[in-house]
């Protein structure tokens, strides 16, 4: 018997990255494969004290339904923290809480795209989008990125036409990278002039720790833009709390999809991360990831120049969680991932951020979840699987 799938299931997969991961499931197991924060970094004795007062002061309020848009006080905090961190002016009506970045990414792809709809994302780009949007069957165009940011020939062609792009433009998952303020300025340009829908993810932008401070795109061109944030990265993942800036008629739509969806985000979460935020001082607890991410992609780094091949190129990120290595072409990162988990490490092949089918010499490494000591050696491990697949290409 057939079953009667929907046509958009058809091709669907599963995350490639959750998959991998349960192959880190093994303690034994060096993982620069998941995107995860350090838990270091999590709060937890901080949480645990606004979770008391949340249910003290405001314990039958966090237990029942709420409005869709979602808790105004962390509305306001957020607003106020663009004002301060960014200078970027944002009402906290324009604001829409969501269950983490994913589901703003799925609101975004069910409010703006039909099948066929040309879609304009980075390559590589980052494979949670990629997976929200496949389901929505688009018109991929991937973009070229340089060092700097997006091959602005590259996206004039594809903008043209195009009716969504789609950007994580400081340190992008996978690559590292971070647009340049002349790449921001110019990619501004280039959207007014084609009109085309701009939403810009910005998981990492907290995550600086070298480098100037900019802000996103979205300062330069807020008309027909949604920014998206989360806490998942500056407070914890478990939350699983994000939110989207949108105006007018793109912001009622994006709430029409949200009720559709689940109604509502959690209130008890909301009110407990709001109680957190002004409870503490956020700017330490910020301060305290950043140097640690810091030794940690240094780490990383170094590691790097001392085990991997003189041939593999890899980023140099100033902020964020990734690294990312390519191999000469015709290597094949499938191929070591299979020989480097039988040494007891494990990565993201690169083929799972590209909709083109390439990127096969390419990979995405992790710094964030593991210390320096691991990072060493995992690094180790994997420089010698690659100089045996490397050798072995060679000879092929």
């Amino acid at each position: 018997m057939t079953l009667p799938f929907a046509a958009r299931m058809q091709g669907a997969k599963r995350s490639f990255i959750r998959e991998i991961l349960k192959v880190t499931a093994d303690p034994e197991v060096i993982s620069f494969a998941g995107g995860l924060p350090n838990p270091a970094t999590f709060p937890v004795e901080e949480i645990a004290a606004a979770a008391a007062k949340v249910m003290a002061e405001n314990g039958a309020a966090a237990l029942q339904y709420s409005t869709t848009e979602g808790y105004p006080p962390l509305r306001e905090w957020i607003a106020a923290r663009y004002a301060k961190r960014k200078g970027i002016t944002v009402d906290p009506d324009d604001i829409l809480i969501t269950t983490g970045s994913q589901q703003a990414l799925d609101l975004a792809a069910k409010v703006f795209l039909d099948q066929g709809d040309p879609l304009v994302l980075e390559k590589p780009g980052y494979l949670g989008a990629i997976q929200a949007f496949a389901l929505f069957r688009p018109g991929w165009r991937p973009t070229p990125l340089e060092e700097d940011g997006p091959d602005l020939a590259a996206l004039e062609r594809h903008l043209d036409g195009a009716k969504l792009f789609y950007a994580v433009t400081s340190f992008q998952n996978p690559s590292g990278l971070s647009y340049s303020r002349a790449k921001r300025e110019a990619v501004a340009k280039l959207l007014d002039h084609f009109g085309t829908f701009f939403l810009e993810d910005d998981p990492y932008g907290e995550l600086r720790f070298a480098g100037e401070d900019l802000p996103p795109v979205y300062a330069w061109r807020s008309e027909n833009s949604v920014l998206l944030g989360t806490f998942s990265k500056i407070a914890a993942p478990g939350f699983r709390l994000g939110w989207m800036v949108a105006r007018g008629e793109i912001k009622e739509r994006l709430v029409i999809a949200k009720q559709a969806a689940d109604l509502h985000t959690g209130s008890l979460d909301q009110m407990l991360v709001w109680r957190f935020l002004v409870d503490n001082d956020f700017e330490a607890h910020i301060a305290r990831s950043r140097e640690l991410y810091r030794a940690q992609c240094q780490a990383m780094q170094a590691a790097c120049d001392e085990f991997l091949p003189p041939e593999v190129r890899v980023t140099r990120p100033e902020g964020g969680m990734f690294l990312w290595a390519e191999m000469p072409a015709g290597a094949d990162s499938v191929e070591l991932l299979q020989k480097s988990v039988a040494c007891k490490v494990a990565f993201v092949p690169g083929e799972a951020f590209y909709v083109d089918g390439t990127g096969g010499n390419t990979l995405r490494l992790n710094f964030s979840n593991s210390d320096p000591d691991r990072i060493r050696e995992g690094m180790r491990r994997l420089g010698e699987c690659m100089r045996q697949c490397l050798a072995a290409k060679r000879k092929a």
